[in-house]
């Protein structure tokens, strides 16, 4: 498959760039042609602007500072997202990422008349999440999870309708040994030789 992985993490020898590394690694090693998005490497720009917002209808050719994100976005058959989560959501540069590149023409079209979206990306059929959470599962629980929601109710509405995700989440890591990064980083690199 054609896989893209986005990740997001400002810190480079972060165990979020481990896993990010654990992940490229995996998907090379099952044989699947991989691109990869280092968005704070890449010091990609969050900010949605006015003018993009302005142009928010118009087709992808009038924001040619975004092509390549959204060649890539077109191009993969596979997402995987490598972020922590903070605040119960992603981080300011994934979600700007997710706010600037699905766009219209890209991600989702509204055709003349309608009134509900229609997803254009038919050939992404598999999202996962490697993520991290500095608290224990029943927080983000209680939060009702609302950076798992926007994947899953969100973001695959616009893939094909038997588009799947996996949520690969560590919870906790705040009070994590590195027994515990261990156990997660194999679950990691075990599904994701599985995909």
């Amino acid at each position: 498959m054609r896989v893209l992985v986005v990740a997001c993490h400002p810190v480079p020898d972060s165990y979020g760039a481990s896993l990010r590394a654990t992940a490229v690694a995996s998907l090379k090693a099952a044989g699947h042609e991989v691109r990869v998005t280092d968005l704070d490497a890449e010091d990609f720009d969050p900010v949605f602007t006015a003018e993009e917002r302005r142009l928010h209808m118009a087709p992808p050719e009038t924001k040619p500072h975004l092509a390549r994100y959204a060649e890539d976005l077109t191009w993969c058959q596979m997402l995987v997202l490598v972020y922590p989560t903070w605040w119960g959501g992603q981080p300011a540069r994934l979600k700007g990422w997710i706010d600037r590149v699905w766009m219209s023409g890209v991600a989702w079209e509204l055709p003349e008349g309608a009134n509900q979206l229609r997803g254009r990306l038919r050939r992404l059929r598999r999202i996962v999440v490697v993520t991290t959470h500095g608290s224990p599962k029943w927080v983000n629980a209680l939060q009702g999870e609302p950076g798992k929601r926007v994947v899953s109710r969100s973001l695959r509405l616009m893939c094909s309708p038997v588009t799947r995700v996996t949520w690969l989440a560590a919870y906790g890591l705040d009070r994590a040994d590195e027994d515990d990064r261990r156990r997660f980083t194999a679950r990691v690199e075990h599904r994701l030789r599985r995909c």
